[in-house]
């Protein structure tokens, strides 16, 4: 029983972290993003990648 809710309580701190690093890069001023080489409309998959590799 401890797995399962070690793997929740994971599951869900890895999802609160893609909401939150996903929210970050679509709020960056554009000149920011722009200077980093990030598109803001690629921030799905920049966050996926950051949080789950």
């Amino acid at each position: 029983m401890n797995s399962l809710l070690n793997s929740l309580k994971t599951a869900l701190r890895n999802h609160a972290r893609y909401v939150a690093t996903r929210h970050e890069i679509e709020r960056m001023p554009l000149d920011v993003a722009l200077d980093l080489g990030i598109f803001r409309e690629d921030a799905h998959s920049i966050a996926r990648k950051a949080v789950w590799g």
